[in-house]
């Protein structure tokens, strides 16, 4: 099985293949091909937002992956967006990785913290988190609040790793202090933050969740080719 990473960071490459390592456990039971285009992040950047323009160059590089794999996930929060008029009508799987992560941080509902450093990333961010909670059961209806974690992407872009995790890290453990029951990072490149969290309570983050769905959607649709094959 072979699934293809579009990254806007050089970074998410060791990030993600840390995150396969534990979800595949058998090496040998898919492999990721990694892509990276910062040139698009910098660009939505630049226009405070994902432009039509910045979409439609997204699709044709998901587009253009595809080909060689058996599903695409789009790992960038900022673009992803871009990933949902894909991912109902193209053959292959196309997932965004923050879709992932929005299902399991709103699977029990109770109040719903989620952290973003980038601040293209918020409004996306939030309109991902409250479509998956809109279509959870009544009962289990969460509350959800997008925060943007002020000056961590400066550090980030600067090179300061850690001091970009310390700060993700604070500010989760901030909102656990404050009631949430539930903190998400929005982020790929913020999974790392929760070695730094000193609460007894972990963060949720991207990586994993993403790379169990993408095996899910190909085991899917696997399965769904092997019942309608004449």
């Amino acid at each position: 099985m072979r699934i293809a990473c579009l990254h806007t960071a050089h970074s998410n490459i060791a990030v993600f293949d840390h995150a396969a390592a534990s979800v595949f456990g058998n090496p040998a039971r898919a492999t990721l091909q990694h892509h990276v285009r910062p040139d698009l992040l910098e660009a939505a950047e630049r226009a405070g937002g994902m432009t039509e323009g910045i979409a439609d160059a997204t699709r044709a590089a998901m587009l253009a992956l595809t080909v060689s794999a058996d599903a695409l996930l789009l790992t960038c929060s900022t673009l992803g967006p871009a990933a949902d008029s894909l991912s109902a009508t193209h053959a292959v799987p196309v997932l965004r990785v923050d879709r992932a992560l929005a299902r399991d941080a709103l699977r029990s509902g109770g109040s719903v913290v989620v952290l973003c450093a980038v601040a293209t990333t918020v409004a996306p961010t939030r309109q991902l988190f409250e479509s998956v909670s809109d279509a959870l059961p009544h009962h289990r209806t969460a509350t959800v609040e997008v925060r943007l974690v002020a000056g961590a992407w400066d550090d980030f872009k600067a090179g300061n790793v850690d001091a970009y995790l310390r700060a993700i890290a604070n500010a989760a453990e901030t909102a656990y202090a404050q009631g949430a029951d539930t903190v998400a990072l929005a982020q790929a490149s913020m999974a790392g933050a929760a070695a730094f969290t000193r609460s007894d309570k972990t963060p949720l983050s991207s990586p994993a969740a993403g790379l169990r769905a993408a095996l899910a959607a190909v085991e899917m649709s696997n399965a769904q080719g092997a019942i309608f094959t004449p």
